[in-house]
């Protein structure tokens, strides 16, 4: 029988569930025999992780070809300007190449579990919150692209990918949801 599960991967979690050293894995946080996840999130990085048994539902999940839309919450050093939001949703220029448009809006601080350990606070330069979804997943895109548009990546969660959304779970937590037809 197919599964899929939505975990809301902690701060400084390995998305694997084979140990390296002493760093935390999924395995503290899930027991599910043979899932795994559909496809990664950084170890910096916080939220929605879906896992599956399923190898046709984590390739139709993980394959850059069905371009399934992708948003987190980042938190940014400083307030970008109408020109930085606008190069972002253009599509901003990498070492490896260009990125596809991206849907961006700056938003008020949203309520959020407090992160294990806090985010650097600098006093003389602010912080602001992105809503941003790209349609493509290479490595550590998102902070590169804020990066690109001179704003720091602090914090990045990501709350949904596709039609499944990470809610109301904590770090740690996760939720079985029904298979859809693929």
């Amino acid at each position: 029988m197919d599964r899929l599960v939505l975990l809301n991967k902690p701060f400084q979690v390995m998305c694997q569930f084979s140990r390296e050293g002493d760093r935390a894995t999924l395995a503290d946080y899930i027991s599910i025999p043979d899932i795994y996840p559909a496809g990664r999130l950084d170890y910096d990085s916080e939220g929605l992780v879906i896992l599956t048994n399923s190898g046709r539902l984590q390739h139709r999940i993980t394959d850059p070809r069905h371009k399934l839309p992708k948003t987190y919450l980042v938190q940014v050093e400083g307030i970008p300007d109408e020109a930085s939001i606008n190069r972002l949703r253009q599509g901003v220029m990498l070492k490896d190449g260009g990125t596809r448009p991206a849907e961006i809006e700056l938003i008020d601080d949203p309520e959020l579990w407090p992160r294990y350990p806090p985010i650097r606070v600098r006093r003389n330069i602010p912080t602001s919150w992105l809503r941003l979804t790209i349609s493509e997943g290479r490595n550590r895109q998102v902070r590169r692209m804020t990066a690109a548009v001179g704003h720091a990546t602090l914090r990045l969660i990501r709350v949904r990918i596709g039609e499944w959304e990470l809610g109301d779970l904590l770090p740690g937590q996760w939720k079985e949801v029904p298979v859809p037809k693929i």
